[in-house]
């Protein structure tokens, strides 16, 4: 069973920094592809940024030049750091992970878990 967990959320005013953190547990081999998603009050979920596990990025065009991601694989953990937020940064930050191996097998064999999500994260950006 794997698991996310989202870390780091909290309020903060215009101009402040966060880091959101994505730890993965269980039994785990390789994650490919790691994103984050945010959810602002009464909107639909969207994609903010996606780190594959070759270390390649892309951020949508909202938060390019603000936010980074970086990963550790051999902890599974991805972070977000959020520069200059803005008041419509706030919002319930997700996790995502796709195409998780379990076992070196499964990556040799190319099977693979799909779409692993954690339970959320708050970040709220206000004076």
């Amino acid at each position: 069973q794997v698991q996310l967990v989202e870390s780091g959320g909290g309020l903060v005013q215009p101009g402040e920094s966060l880091r959101l953190s994505c730890a993965a547990s269980g039994r785990i081999f390789r994650i490919n592809a790691v994103g984050w998603y945010r959810q602002a009050p009464g909107k639909q979920r969207e994609f903010l940024a996606r780190i594959t596990s070759d270390g390649t990025t892309r951020y949508a065009d909202s938060v390019k030049g603000r936010f980074t991601l970086s990963r550790d694989n051999t902890k599974n953990t991805v972070n977000l750091q959020m520069n200059s937020l803005k008041p419509e940064d706030t919002g319930v930050y997700y996790c995502n992970a796709d195409q998780i191996f379990v076992t070196y097998a499964d990556y040799v064999s190319n099977r693979f878990l799909r779409d692993r999500w954690g339970q959320g994260t708050q970040v709220t950006v206000s004076s």
